[in-house]
């Protein structure tokens, strides 16, 4: 699957046991970000497991553009012969995010304060997306912005000529917005720090030091505080990308709410700031075990044994761990929908500002395959169906967004009857062997609308 030119309508319907291995792409989050910090460093930077979905595939180009020789070896090999920080060049032409929030937002923040200009666009969908939550903390290091109403792409940004060190209150818990500020203060003087209320995930703190750069991290009154010390030299790193726990996501979840199923999920992130989805599980009654712990490229890993055993009971999700598992909220709701009981999922408002309104998305797309819904502008409820209740039937609407057409995908393998999504072609962003892995496993996934 790729592009979004051509949609590709795909079906799943009730499957037999899931049984195997579920050998999930590497995490998306680290791959950018491995990318961006091998080009700021000075020397080669040696990658594997690099997830070869377009999202990333686009900001290897980007990084290319803006100067970093950025290679690809072999499956999930790629080396970056990075040009230091602050040695990015002007790009020649516009740079294409595609789908991706995350590298958009990423890059922007890498740019912001060297002096180059540079302009970005991206699909539909990101061209939706909000970036004066990036936009406005650039500019107290003196970038200027220059976009469509509302702080949309296409924005060209004028990166700082003397940029200063800020001191910035994240007004939303958001990974990337904190590491977009991180980024931008590599490159200014002095210390630049970041206080968010809600800690979200870290892999740009534990990156950054891996690469050489000083990141100090305390608990204040004010929340979590981040001191990056800026004008670093990176040096070059060999990192190794653990499988992605979002990706992992998908099959754990299928394998839950297939009767019979039982598959192993090996060398997947256990970052505690990424591990809301699964203690939640836990919580509804899943049989989830985590197997041979250890670390891998600075992140902690391991493998997961899922096993099918009926009877999961609706829960409350509290606020807080919401964004350990931003991502992850969607394919939930269809757990939920598949157990006992209710599921409230609070402090979710983040979600309307995905791909696409994830919260609108999946309960339009619940409620016609026969599941009641209810949702405010911060909540999602989903009332459970039971093991093999939710009668299905149903043609979602993925709204180019990734993880609503694998949701709908997995709630299909156990509803009563077929689920379609109007277009998987998103899914290639971040999941390329999406149906290959599933099918290997026993899902009745195909493509066309039944």
């Amino acid at each position: 699957m790729s592009g979004h030119d051509h949609p590709i309508p795909m079906t799943a319907r009730r499957s037999g046991p899931l049984t195997g291995v579920a050998e999930v792409p590497g995490d998306k989050s680290i791959s950018h970000r491995a990318l961006i910090l091998g080009a700021l460093a000075v020397g080669e930077t040696k990658i594997t497991g690099l997830l070869e979905g377009e999202d990333v595939l686009d900001t290897a180009k980007a990084m290319r553009a803006f100067g970093a020789e950025v290679t690809r070896h072999g499956p999930g090999a790629w080396s970056v012969q990075g040009v230091g920080v602050g040695g990015f060049a002007e790009p020649e032409a516009v740079i294409d995010c595609g789908n991706s929030g995350t590298g958009v937002r990423l890059i922007m923040g890498a740019m912001a304060t060297t002096p180059i200009t540079a302009t970005f666009t991206g699909d539909a969908s990101l061209r939706k997306r909000p970036m004066g939550r990036i936009t406005d903390p650039m500019a107290l290091f003196g970038a200027r912005a220059y976009g469509r109403a509302g702080g949309r792409l296409p924005m060209t940004i004028v990166g700082a000529a003397e940029p200063v060190p800020v001191r910035y209150a994240t007004p939303m818990p958001s990974a990337q917005v904190k590491s977009a500020v991180l980024l931008a203060g590599l490159n200014a003087p002095g210390q630049t720090m970041v206080i968010e209320r809600e800690a979200t995930r870290d892999h740009s703190e534990r990156m950054l030091r891996g690469f050489g750069a000083r990141v100090d991290v305390e608990d204040s009154a004010e929340g979590r505080v981040i001191t990056l010390s800026g004008e670093p030299e990176l040096r070059p790193q060999t990192v190794a990308v653990p499988r992605d726990p979002s990706s992992a996501a998908f099959p754990v979840c299928a394998a839950l709410i297939v009767e019979g199923s039982e598959i192993t999920v090996p060398g997947v992130s256990r970052n505690p700031t990424r591990d809301g989805l699964y203690t939640t599980l836990i919580e509804m009654g899943a049989d989830i075990v985590f197997e041979s712990p250890r670390e891998e490229g600075g992140e902690p890993v391991a493998d997961l044994r899922v096993r099918f055993t009926g009877g999961l009971q609706g829960v409350e999700v509290p606020p807080d761990r919401a964004a350990s598992m931003i991502d992850e909220f969607p394919v939930l709701s269809v757990v939920a929908a598949c157990a006992t009981g209710t599921t409230v999922m609070r402090g979710v408002k983040e979600l309307r500002v995905k791909e696409s309104d994830r919260i609108d998305a999946m309960a339009r797309g619940l409620e016609a395959c026969g599941v009641r819904i209810e949702e405010d502008e911060d909540t999602l409820i989903v009332h459970g169906r039971g093991a093999d209740g939710v009668p299905g039937g149903a043609t979602c609407a993925s709204h180019l967004d990734h993880r609503i057409a694998m949701s709908f995908l997995v709630l299909g393998l156990a509803a009563q009857k077929p689920v379609s999504v109007d277009d998987g072609s998103p899914i290639a962003t971040s999941f390329p062997v999406f149906e290959a892995l599933m099918s290997g496993l026993g899902a009745a996934i195909s493509r066309g609308d039944g």
